[in-house]
């Protein structure tokens, strides 16, 4: 057996369960995104202004960052079935803290706290990653990327139409009740694991202090993260935008009308496999490269809203088609690297990335808060600029190196 592979890969994932992870992805994921229908009418709740709102989004994910770099090592040093199952737990008593809570301070703070323990959508693609042939990687990949793309799409639908017709803290509730479906069907899904062994358990404290080395060894790993934060960062801005454009006072829509229109992105649930099968077949650089002018020419469309809000639907479609395989080549990027340290080079890349949605969901409700719609585009413009020169920089890097292997 190779050296490099690790043992429970014997144990292939097959297709059906695979695609099981990717549901339970996707109802992990869907918590952090309740909020973009629905932004508004929290705002009004809770009595604070558009840009101060942008601290709950803006909050979870630099708190899901920390908890990805503090708590997704421990993926390399006990079961991922143990670290799910209490990061599962911890989050349904976050989603009843949000459901009942009446100080704002309080709401941010349960937010925050949900935000830290949502890792198991990203301590899955390593664990995944151990137990299936180097050959489905992308397909496997974009299996569960695609149960991440659904949580978004489905949070966000569920939540316009829920709170139009219930209000928004029974959107909470549903998802507290959810992810108590989770704690008990995931761990079960995944199975028991064989501890590693005593004396292949690094120390808690070695484990991080690694990651500080990491970038030195893996820089092209750590411009996929960045690439992929200003990815995350133009889709976050993208729809705090949204949500306050069209449940502002000038269109005065309701929070299901930014659900409906979030669910047109659902193509992405379509195209993201077959775009992973592309993705392997082209390389993760020449097909990030594409996706990345593809999401550019997406955001410059955002400007045809300001004409009729209903134009939305063309970036919508087109940011829903690209990001996710943004993403997808950006793990491809690490995921293919030794297996004792896939989990720790997941840790940085979601970091970077989560670091970026926390700059984009609160930069993205100042720039609406400040310059109204067309903050929200120059903003989204800014950002894509910058991911599409990294991505071809790192294009050219790549096709160097394979013209000239050392």
């Amino acid at each position: 057996m190779n050296s490099n592979q690790h043992p429970a890969a014997r144990d292939q994932l097959g297709t059906r369960a695979v695609v099981l992870l990717a549901v339970a992805s996707a109802i992990v994921t869907a918590n952090a995104y309740y909020i973009h229908p629905i932004i508004g009418r929290v705002a009004e709740s809770f009595g604070v202004s558009a840009g101060l709102i942008g601290a709950v989004p803006a909050f979870n994910q630099i708190a899901l960052a920390l908890g990805v770099l503090l708590l997704l090592p421990l993926g390399d040093r006990m079961t991922n079935r143990t670290l799910v199952a209490l990061c599962l737990s911890a989050q349904v008593l976050a989603l009843l803290a949000m459901a009942t809570v009446q100080r704002y301070a309080l709401f941010v703070a349960a937010s925050t706290l949900l935000g830290f323990f949502t890792i198991t959508p990203y301590l899955l693609p390593a664990y995944a990653s151990k137990r299936v042939d180097g050959t489905r990687l992308g397909f496997v990949t974009a299996l569960l990327t695609t149960g991440v793309v659904f949580g978004v799409q489905f949070s966000r639908l569920g939540s316009g139409v829920i709170a139009e017709q219930l209000g928004w803290r029974a959107v909470y509730w549903i998802a507290a009740a959810l992810m108590a479906c989770a704690v008990v069907a995931l761990p079960l899904l995944m199975g028991p694991e064989a501890p590693l062994h005593r004396d292949r358990r690094e120390p808690y404290a070695k484990l991080l202090l690694s990651l500080i080395r990491l970038p030195g060894r893996f820089p092209d790993v750590m411009v996929s993260g960045l690439i992929q934060g200003l990815s995350f960062a133009i889709f976050l801005a993208m729809w705090m935008g949204i949500g306050l454009h069209l449940t502002g006072p000038r269109l005065q829509l309701g929070t299901d009308i930014v659900g409906y229109l979030a669910a047109a992105s659902a193509i992405g649930l379509m195209t993201t496999p077959r775009l992973g099968r592309w993705a392997d077949g082209l390389g993760a650089e020449g097909a990030r490269i594409r996706m990345a002018v593809a999401q550019f020419t997406a955001v410059a469309s955002l400007a045809l809203a300001s004409y009729d809000w209903r134009l939305l639907i063309v970036p919508v479609v087109a940011t829903a088609v690209s990001g996710p395989l943004i993403d997808i080549t950006g793990r491809m990027t690490l995921l293919n690297r030794a297996p004792e340290i896939r989990t720790r080079l997941m840790s940085l890349y979601i970091t970077l990335m989560f670091l970026g949605g926390g700059f984009g969901s609160w930069s993205g409700t100042l720039a609406y808060d400040a310059l109204g719609w067309w903050g929200t585009v120059g903003l989204c413009l800014s950002l894509s600029s910058i991911a599409c020169l990294l991505a071809l920089h790192q294009h050219r890097r790549a096709v160097n190196a394979a013209a000239h292997p050392v």
